[in-house]
């Protein structure tokens, strides 16, 4: 334990001034039994530490195959471990100078006890939650419809909420949006996926309500389609998929829906280009605008993301390419887009590249870095920037 004549005499051989230090001086020891191993540091944003004085939790999520993450609430951390030169020191009892109050001004020596060291902390940076697995979980069992005959429906494979959050590397909030986003609900506490011909199924029920009501498709009222459609599907379903495909709203005391024209298009699109390699295009157009309800119209833009126009055949043809069946990581996205198609134009892989943007990303930064550019026929062109095995 040093005194505080041998601290000043110290700082005497230092050629240290005292009047240009804290009043405070810390005299560290290290204790009985101090281990790197003990502790771990977390560097914080300004976001995650009001998050944590708010009392609220951080979670970290991973399978054991995987590589671990950390979420809050709504956002999605990746865990990266960074060295530092200087030891980092864990001082429990260490006063900070705006913590000390010493009005006489004179000097003391405080001792403190050193708990751990550490040379490296966890680096957090926002990164896409993985939400791919999501979709693939519940696709072990989606929902068919209720069970005919006395048939017992399959219960396994079936996820809570509480399991998905175990399994899927996302906050609470954005497994919640991409739940939404694939037409996820729930039945009996837990989350399912409808089986896609299922939900077509539905919505084919509704589309034709409509067309024989003559309803406007922006108009349609909740009671008399769950009235009309009780005998063919559960009411549930019924008002689930008017929530996928409509918008809910409330006039004179009376519940409609607002029929969405792109989500409707695009599912009736979906369900067309299922069961093809490839369509002519001309002819999908013309089967794909009979399809969907009077008053709608059908565009090509509608499929972006979800279905691939090739005009360079002859004729030319669409076939479906949904962006959340290609992979999630950036450059097995990129290599797997050159292995379909070798060039392409910007606004066709747009579409298919848009969600790798991270903050203050855009998909131009992430063609300069993955592709290589190219002017074709007038038209600028991307290929890969390595060779591409087919």
């Amino acid at each position: 334990m040093r005194t505080l004549e041998e601290v000043q005499a110290t700082l005497e051989i230092a050629k240290l001034k005292e009047e240009d230090l804290q009043k405070t001086i810390h005299c560290l020891s290290f204790g009985e039994s101090v281990s790197s191993a003990d502790y771990c540091l977390m560097e914080l944003d300004d976001t995650l530490c009001k998050h944590i004085e708010a009392g609220q939790s951080l979670v970290i999520r991973g399978d054991k195959d995987e590589r671990a993450v950390l979420c809050s609430v709504d956002t999605t951390y990746d865990l990266k471990i960074a060295d530092t030169s200087n030891l980092l020191l864990f001082v429990p009892e260490c006063r900070k100078p705006n913590h000390v109050t010493n009005s006489e001004g004179v000097s003391h020596v405080a001792h403190t006890e050193i708990w751990g060291f550490c040379n490296s902390y966890w680096e957090l940076r926002k990164q896409r939650p993985k939400l791919k697995k999501l979709k693939k979980l519940l696709m072990e069992n989606p929902y068919e419809g209720p069970a005919i005959g006395g048939q017992e429906e399959n219960t396994e494979n079936r996820y809570t909420m509480l399991d998905l959050l175990e399994r899927i590397q996302a906050s609470e909030q954005e497994i919640n949006t991409h739940l939404e986003t694939i037409h996820a609900c729930q039945i009996d506490g837990y989350w399912r996926i409808l089986d896609f011909d299922y939900e077509m199924k539905v919505l084919g029920h509704l589309t034709q309500l409509v067309d024989s009501e003559s309803w406007s498709f922006d108009q349609v009222p909740l009671q008399t389609c769950l009235e009309e459609l009780a005998p063919l599907e559960p009411k549930e379903m019924i008002e689930h998929c008017l929530n996928c495909y409509g918008q809910r709203y409330s006039e004179n005391d009376q519940v409609f829906y607002a029929l969405n024209e792109d989500k409707v298009c695009r599912g009736l699109a979906l369900m067309l280009l299922q069961n093809a390699v490839k369509f002519n295009l001309r002819e999908f157009q013309e089967v794909w605008q009979q399809s969907v309800p009077e008053g709608m119209s059908t565009r090509l833009d509608q499929l972006k993301s979800v279905a691939l126009v090739d005009q360079a055949s002859h004729p030319e043809t669409i076939c479906l390419l949904r962006v959340e069946d290609l992979p999630e990581d950036t450059l097995e996205r990129f290599h797997h887009l050159f292995t379909l198609r070798e060039k392409w134009t910007e606004d066709d892989i747009t579409p298919y590249i848009q969600d790798l943007c991270g903050e203050k990303q855009t998909t131009g930064a992430l063609l300069t870095k993955y592709a290589r550019s190219s002017m074709q026929n007038g038209i600028k062109v991307f290929n890969s920037r390595r060779p591409v095995a087919t």
